[in-house]
């Protein structure tokens, strides 16, 4: 099992999605009110750690592209990201 280490603003973003359906980009900039171009880097890192997933796919996002992209859990990583979120400190 991976132990996950995330940032502040990294467990932000991963709460404000739905583990079970995803959420769009435009819920995700309304829920964790981060700047746009921040919510976009935040975002595609943590889809380059593999945690997160995008429908339609791409490997990058971009800002206008975020705003209409379903933002996903990868469910490899749901357990522990879950952990990460709220079993440890």
């Amino acid at each position: 099992m991976k132990i996950i280490k995330l940032s502040g603003r990294e467990s932000s973003v991963v709460r404000a999605i739905d583990f079970s359906t995803g959420t769009l980009g435009s819920d995700l900039f309304e829920r964790t009110k981060i700047e746009l171009d921040e919510l976009t880097a935040l975002v595609n890192g943590l889809m380059d750690a593999g945690f997160l997933e995008s429908t339609p796919p791409c490997e990058r996002l971009t800002e206008p592209l975020l705003m209409t992209t379903l933002i996903e859990v990868n469910p490899g990583y749901a357990h522990e990201l879950k952990g990460a979120l709220y079993l440890r400190p």
